[in-house]
């Protein structure tokens, strides 16, 4: 079982810090999956902390990428990992010449990280940071495949992140839950409620795309309809503020009342998201 990868361009290690970024403000552990092509960051806890899949296209952002699975039938790696130790060893890495990432057993399995820092006397400095891992067993494998997307009532793009950042962070100190509703007319609504104030936010003309896990025969049969589900509003903001890489697109589904479900695209990368509901 090996594992080596070298970044050598500076927006690929910027790209790669932003992810483990990303990834360590939704949650405070996860698995690392490693394959020949791609690195996928795993949560399955859909009641405490909610549901994440992050795909990583690795190969287009490493220059050397080599790794040999546990077996033959088997050639993949499973981390358990606390991302918020590998952003910490990454902030040695904004003005680095390269960064190489190994798996390695020092007093425990490690991802080691060698960052090549340049030196005004012409030669390099390496600082190299071990992060323990653990490794996940073949058998507990199946536990962390992508999750299975149900029918979904809605599916809608979301306004940019810095509007819903705006809009949110006026509506945390009027209510504890934030309810998140749409329609199949590309209309989208923000709002809490309290025993003082009621208030809402309105957003129209926002794209309904195609999506896997849209059923078009759904229950509800008027796209002016409007589902959602109640969240946490801090959970919301905590996520929205999350987001390091400017996604290009965010897409919200919803199964009413049961399931908020966030798709988010950037270049190599894809986030999918679920969020914990607050049951009526």
């Amino acid at each position: 079982m090996r594992f080596r990868a070298r970044l050598t361009d500076i927006s690929s290690i910027e790209q790669f810090t932003r992810v483990f970024g990303t990834i360590a403000k939704l949650t405070q552990l996860c698995v690392l999956r490693i394959s020949k092509e791609r690195m996928f960051f795993i949560l399955n806890d859909k009641v405490a902390k909610g549901n994440l899949w992050c795909e990583l296209q690795s190969m287009n952002l490493c220059s050397e990428y080599q790794m040999e699975g546990v077996a033959e039938d088997a050639d993949e790696i499973y981390l358990e990992i606390t991302p918020d130790d590998l952003v910490r060893a990454l902030k040695t890495a904004q003005s680095a010449k390269s960064v190489k990432i190994k798996l390695t057993k020092k007093f425990t399995p490690c991802l080691s990280l060698e960052v090549e820092l340049p030196s005004r006397t012409g030669h390099s400095r390496v600082i190299t940071h071990d992060v323990p891992v653990t490794v996940i067993p073949r058998r507990l494998w199946s536990e962390y495949k992508e999750p299975k997307l149900p029918d979904f009532d809605v599916t809608i793009c979301m306004p940019p992140l810095k509007v819903l950042r705006t809009v949110t962070e006026r509506m945390k100190n009027l209510g504890s839950y934030l309810e998140l509703s749409a329609n199949q007319s590309g209309d989208m609504r923000l709002g809490v409620e309290s025993e003082q104030v009621t208030v809402s936010t309105h957003f129209r003309d926002l794209e309904n795309p195609e999506w896997e896990g849209t059923d078009s025969q759904s229950s509800q049969t008027d796209p002016s309809d409007m589902v959602g589900a109640k969240v946490d509003i801090r959970k919301f903001i905590h996520f929205l503020s999350g987001q390091q890489l400017n996604p290009s697109r965010i897409v919200c589904s919803i199964v009413d009342n049961r399931i908020i479900h966030f798709f988010l695209l950037h270049e190599d990368l894809s986030i999918q998201y679920s969020m914990p509901v607050i049951y009526s």
